[in-house]
């Protein structure tokens, strides 16, 4: 059947043949051997959940090693849910956006606490637990469950854009509207875990941001971008603006072989991980000797490391204090600052600049 999609450019598209095709497509060139893939076996939610999270905002390469580590150290909801969250954030660090990982240990353990450690089956369900949004909750509802739901990250929206030349900056309200209305629309009867792994799959192997590998595509004839030439300018992006900069100054307060770190507030950057505190230049000296006598102060060298909304440089102060007697303080009474040995650092999660700073310290 050959008809127009309410959501599509001008010129007809064969709604019906589209996901046939993907599903044809993705059985013959698409992924087969993610870790977390069950296309065609059993299927166990909690690492399909597991491996969505990850990939929210994250490419499969960077996920992979990570995955891997994860479910070695919990292998079950259960044991997600039984973990600390030191421990979870520590087995994330490096991966980004840490609010996931909070998210993530909260949900573990809403699902063992309401619903008896089972994954619930229904997109609605699983978008009411902590950092599952609505195609995330569908990625997993199909995957786990079979579910006829559609999905529509960045891969999808990319896709989605091209083939049905959908030629509006897809951030925006009445347009991400409009692709959700699509890719429910071609949503097929079966078939919807292979469908919904061919979506990603083309997104990130032949429909790609830059240079897109239109030759090979099983919707080389009829993809409206292509025949119009556009491909490359499609999803339409919306005007950006630099990115602003933020300075601060951390203090690599050290006494002896231990470290003084503070844990970031829950929200904003580096959330709930273990970082060196911050302070301006004048109170650096201040601050540190409330943790004991101050032998020296230099600067150290910083980093500059780029976020989503802004670019932080980093500078660095290395404050010694004399390490007298033996040390007995560990923790603050509230844990929000702790010493550290370089010995346990490996035991917190650490912003990936942090460690690498902190493993650059030369041994004393």
């Amino acid at each position: 059947m050959i008809a127009a999609s309410p959501d599509a450019g001008s010129s007809p598209v064969d709604i019906a043949a589209f996901a046939p095709t993907l599903v044809a497509w993705q059985r013959t060139h698409g992924r087969q051997a993610l870790p977390w893939q069950q296309l065609d076996g059993p299927r166990d939610a909690y690492r399909v959940w597991l491996a969505e999270v990850m990939l929210q905002q994250t490419q499969v390469a960077a996920v992979v090693p990570f995955y891997r580590r994860f479910v070695e150290r919990f292998p079950t909801v259960a044991a997600l849910a039984d973990a600390s969250l030191d421990d979870v954030m520590r087995h994330w660090s490096g991966l980004g956006y840490y609010s996931r990982a909070r998210n993530l240990h909260a949900a573990a353990r809403t699902v063992v606490a309401d619903f008896d450690g089972r994954f619930p089956d229904t997109v609605d369900a699983l978008a009411s637990l902590p950092g599952i949004g609505r195609s995330t909750a569908a990625a997993v509802a199909a995957f786990a469950f079979g579910r006829k739901a559609a999905i529509l990250d960045g891969n999808v929206r990319r896709v989605l854009s091209r083939v049905f030349l959908v030629d509006e900056p897809p951030s925006s309200g009445p347009t991400t509207k409009r692709l959700w209305a699509l890719a429910e629309s071609l949503l097929p009867d079966r078939d919807i875990e292979r469908y919904t792994q061919g979506l990603m799959d083309l997104g990130a192997t032949l429909c790609t941001p830059r240079r897109p590998t239109c030759l090979v595509c099983p919707f080389e004839r009829t993809c409206l971008a292509h025949r119009e030439g556009v491909e490359e300018t499609l999803p339409r992006r919306s005007s950006k603006k630099p990115l602003p900069t933020r300075h601060a100054v951390l203090l690599l307060i050290t006494r002896g072989d231990e470290v003084l770190l503070e844990r970031r507030p829950p929200v904003g950057i580096w959330g709930g991980l273990w970082s060196l505190p911050e302070s301006s230049p004048v109170e650096a000296t201040t601050k540190a000797m409330r943790h004991g006598a101050v032998a020296s102060v230099e600067p150290g060298a910083g980093f500059v490391h780029g976020f989503t909304h802004y670019v932080l440089h980093a500078d660095v102060l290395t404050v010694r204090l004399h390490a007298t007697g033996a040390i007995t303080e560990v923790a603050s009474p509230d844990d929000s600052t702790r010493w550290v040995s370089a010995d346990a650092l490996a035991s917190l999660g650490l912003p990936a600049p942090i460690r690498t700073l902190l493993a650059a310290r030369p041994a004393r």
